[in-house]
């Protein structure tokens, strides 16, 4: 079916995809891990070695179906009393003092999850000197703060935020945790929930609660972004959820709201850790922030070739605007992959997107759900995009986009004059 699900999922690169739409192995590479027969939606896979290896493991000895139980005990030891899990958590992240948006999103989703469950919203907040942080919080939603900080906590480790997250989840016994998708929070995430032994679920789009079992209904795209899979832990807790900047609308603040600060001791000992912050170094290079712009012109593969995106660029300059790309002409070598949208590649929300020539893959819309007003140029009437757009417009990008210049720079200088 194509759907490529197990290309994304082959762990060693081992497998592409031909000129047909047929995937191919490059046999060096593949090690016969069997990753890709587990994810096939449509059990199109097989490894005649692997399934004569697991039908030899299933003789092993009676040693390895001990240890095959004592797995299975761990696992039931890790249910517990499930009751005992109260309140959604946001972790709130910071950098150099300044909080990313990403958090105050998070606080307005998990606002409604609380809301659902009748539990507090908690923020935890971990770093140096950032108290004064703390009111910031409340006017987005929490309840209550929990504030970390400690030196060694000025700069993001894996060790030392893990282990006093973890520290402070085990005391409070929190039922949902939610995390943003950043560089640091994935890593946050996927340390926290192996240490804790709980569920995690990445790259979340939607978030609810099923009310009666207590259960996060965590949405994402799967196989490809080919379905969209809702996930539950049932067994487990705190559940937990990673979710990416700009697919939750901001809140709006409430200035008067106050909440209750909760002050957490702190203990670092350096001699015991693997790794120290030595420098910080900025980087360098052109700046490409498409999750902060408020309009963007986006091509796809629609425009036939490279020298065709020159339209975006052209349509992007007459109206204030930065260029983006869908992962279609990324893949081509058309742009960066900085400047790729969706699901693969950067989640925006601007006042204005303007697609030209992207039909509109799932990857694709879940990314760009967030904008306000969605304008989209493609030749192919039954495009996915114009079941999302605002404006749709069935023609040649190519023509339609110049079109666009002079309507558009009216619309914004009208907007800015009143």
């Amino acid at each position: 079916m194509g759907c490529e699900a197990c290309v994304a999922e082959c762990p060693h690169q081992a497998l592409y995809m031909n000129d047909e739409g047929q995937c191919n192995v490059l046999e060096n590479d593949c090690v016969d891990c069997g990753q890709c027969v587990d994810v096939c939606p449509v059990a199109a896979i097989s490894l005649p070695q692997r399934a004569e290896s697991k039908e030899q493991s299933n003789n092993t000895s009676d040693k390895n179906v001990i240890s095959e139980n004592k797995t299975e005990e761990k696992a039931v030891k890790l249910e517990g009393d499930l009751s005992k899990y109260q309140g959604v958590w946001v972790f709130i992240e910071q950098r150099e003092g300044e909080i990313a948006s990403v958090s105050l999103e998070l606080l307005g989703a998990g606002r409604e999850l609380a809301d659902k469950l009748g539990v507090e919203l908690s923020g935890v907040l971990l770093g140096s000197e950032i108290a004064d942080k703390a009111n910031n919080l409340y006017q987005y939603g929490a309840d209550k703060v929990y504030l970390l900080e400690h030196p060694g906590l000025k700069y993001y480790r894996t060790e030392t935020y893990m282990q006093n997250f973890v520290q402070l989840v085990q005391k409070y016994n929190p039922e949902v945790i939610l995390m943003g998708a950043t560089t640091t929070g994935r890593d946050l995430a996927g340390a926290v929930a192996t240490d804790l032994g709980t569920g995690l679920t990445a790259d979340c789009t939607a978030l609810d609660i099923d009310p009666e079992e207590r259960l996060l209904l965590a949405t994402r795209p799967a196989f490809g972004g080919n379905i969209m899979a809702t996930i539950v832990s049932k067994k487990h807790r705190p559940q937990m959820a990673t979710v990416r900047s700009k697919v939750m609308k901001m809140p709006k603040p409430i200035f008067e709201q106050q909440g209750e600060l909760v002050k957490v001791d702190v203990e670092i000992d350096e001699s015991q850790l693997l790794t120290k912050v030595r420098e910080i170094v900025q980087q360098a290079g052109d700046k490409v922030n498409l999750q902060d712009a408020e309009i963007i012109v986006a091509g796809g593969r629609g425009l036939g070739d490279g020298d065709n995106f020159k339209v975006c660029y052209d349509l992007a300059k007459s109206i204030g605007a930065q260029v983006g790309a869908s992962r279609a002409a990324v893949e081509a070598g058309w742009i960066d992959h900085k400047y790729q949208v969706g699901q693969t590649g950067v989640t925006v929300a601007p006042k204005i997107y303007i697609a030209l020539g992207i039909s509109g893959a799932i990857q694709h819309l879940v990314g760009i759900r967030g904008s306000d007003i969605i304008i989209a140029v493609n030749t192919d009437p039954e495009a996915p995009i114009f079941k999302e757009c605002t404006y749709g417009i069935v023609g040649d990008a190519l023509e339609i986009a110049p079109l666009l210049k002079q309507p558009l720079q009216q619309l914004l200088a009208d907007k800015k004059a009143s």
